[in-house]
């Protein structure tokens, strides 16, 4: 669904590359590597170099799209995310293997990343719970400007929404100076799903 995305989107949007950490048959970033070789760079194991590379390319003008295991993404590069987050830059990070992996082995776990990008500025997080959230979320990220965390499970996504049918639960902080948006969904539970919630805390 992501490969597929982003090849779709690919040709429509000239200014979209795409970054990986030398996991693109994982990440199924391959898919637009094969569609647009001169638009996708492997940067190998080297995630702040990678990140480095998106912030360039994205102060250039282009739509960096950003891809690899969420807890080597955020864990060695936050850094570098933190200045893109400060200079709102038009950077998506998109990354898989969020929260538990199962067989890939504890050090692939990533229970922190949440925490950490949820302390930055100008951030969207967005944290689709199926396949047809993951479409919107892409969709409505490609189409607005600035920084965005989306984070993706290990594997396939359950089968939740019906076509045309969207659910998420949206909170939105007010820190002063810093807004900080986090939209995920509990659609997983059943008391929670095809409901939509708002809540604002100011603080």
């Amino acid at each position: 669904m992501f490969g597929n995305f982003l090849v779709e989107n690919g040709k429509k949007y000239k200014e979209v590359v795409v970054l990986d950490a030398d996991l693109s048959s994982s990440t199924r970033t391959s898919n637009f590597a094969k569609a647009f070789p001169n638009r996708f760079f492997n940067m190998g194991i080297a995630e702040q170099n990678m990140l480095g590379t998106a912030l360039g390319f994205a102060i250039s003008g282009k739509i960096p799209i950003v891809s690899g295991f969420s807890i080597f993404t955020t864990g060695r590069a936050w850094e570098f995310i933190r200045l893109a987050c400060h200079d709102n830059l038009n950077l998506k990070i998109i990354v898989t293997h969020g929260g538990l992996v199962g067989e890939d082995g504890s050090t692939h776990n990533a229970l922190e990343d949440l925490s950490i990008m949820s302390t930055l500025p100008n951030l969207t997080i967005l944290v689709p719970a199926d396949r047809i959230e993951l479409v919107q979320m892409l969709e409505y990220a490609l189409n607005t400007n600035g920084p965005f965390y989306i984070r993706l499970p290990r594997g396939s996504f359950p089968k939740i929404h019906k076509k045309g049918l969207y659910s998420s639960f949206q909170f939105i902080l007010y820190f002063d100076s810093i807004y900080l948006k986090i939209y995920y969904s509990t659609a997983h539970h059943p008391l929670n799903r095809d409901r939509l919630l708002t809540n604002s805390l100011k603080s």
